[in-house]
């Protein structure tokens, strides 16, 4: 996510950003809106959430339209850490000519958060990992059986459908497949696409009629497998099966098929071994304004609403 403002005299002149894959860069659109201001590029200054690229990829270089353009000043508020970037963009900017600054501070720590997925995937070939759990605030992740299935409410759960659009995939353990048959996909009326699903599963037991498998063609399904698993039945049945001991392993694999951002739903199985793997970077936890204790009667509270805590435990 990149953003992009050309800046004369205080005022912005230009502004533009990266809107979607494949589509014009933040720089490229802001030298495009600038154009259809009738305003000249030459010589202002030009504000940058990551730095201009100097590679061919779905885009041309934006470091040559920033030099086209004539512009003075860059100042740019995050390094790209991808081994194709990584400083060419404004060692070319600064051998034309162009004063490069790179920003520090708040600004620049709020540019990085933007990307924590693609700036992790840069560096480690892994994806960034979310996870996401509801609480009472007495600690219990579930409701005592026959009661109710939500712990939290209407507004938590559309938030959650809409991190679930953000991200390229979604992780649960079996368990949760096996006791609650859910969808995961990502139900918003503006999401652009769906993640893949992904099912921590090692003795293959996911059942072939889940819904999982009856929408594969709404979203693809991937299961992590051990070793030992016989999972051909998952296979026929069009899973894509990924053999993998260890959770780093299975992040790896999930890597280079190019996810960069994992979004983990449970169970407390599941998480906890990632959490043993110190594969977790961000938890978002909803405390619910309830207690359930150890009796068979769910508490409420006269206060509305949830609580969302969001820690970041690793900044890349």
């Amino acid at each position: 996510m990149v953003g992009a403002v050309i800046v004369r005299d205080g005022e912005p002149i230009g502004e533009g950003w990266h809107a979607e894959l494949g589509g014009l860069h933040a720089e490229r659109a802001a030298l495009e809106d600038c154009r259809r201001r009738g305003e000249d590029p030459a010589g202002a200054t030009m504000y940058v959430t990551l730095e201009p690229c100097a590679h061919h990829g779905r885009q041309p270089p934006c470091a040559e339209a920033v030099l086209g353009a004539g512009v003075a000043r860059l100042v740019i508020a995050s390094e790209d850490p991808s081994e194709k970037a990584s400083g060419r963009g404004p060692g070319m900017l600064r051998d034309g000519g162009v004063e490069v600054e790179l920003a520090a501070g708040e600004e620049a720590a709020a540019a990085r958060l933007l990307n924590q997925p693609f700036r992790k995937h840069a560096r480690t070939g892994l994806p960034l990992v979310t996870l996401k759990m509801a609480m009472s605030m007495d600690g219990r992740f579930a409701a005592p059986a026959g009661d109710e299935r939500w712990i939290t409410g209407e507004r938590s759960r559309e938030l959650v459908h809409r991190w679930r659009a953000e991200s390229d995939a979604i992780a649960v353990g079996v368990g949760t497949v096996l006791a609650d048959d859910p969808l995961l996909t990502a139900r918003t009326p503006d999401a652009a696409r769906q993640p893949t699903r992904v099912v921590f599963d090692r003795r293959a037991r996911l059942p072939l009629d889940s819904q999982l498998l009856r929408t594969l063609d709404q979203s693809p399904l991937v299961v992590i497998v051990g070793p030992e698993a016989d999972a051909a039945a998952l296979r026929d049945a069009g899973a894509e099966v990924v053999v993998a001991g260890e959770i780093p392993a299975a992040l790896a694999e999930l890597g280079r098929r190019g996810a960069t951002s994992l979004f983990l739903e449970g169970g407390p199985t599941l998480v906890a071994a990632f959490a043993e793997a110190g594969e977790i970077d961000e938890a978002r936890v909803f405390v619910a304004p309830v207690l359930l204790g150890g009796s068979e009667r769910r508490v409420g509270l006269d206060e509305p609403g949830d609580t969302l805590i969001e820690t970041r435990f690793k900044e890349w």
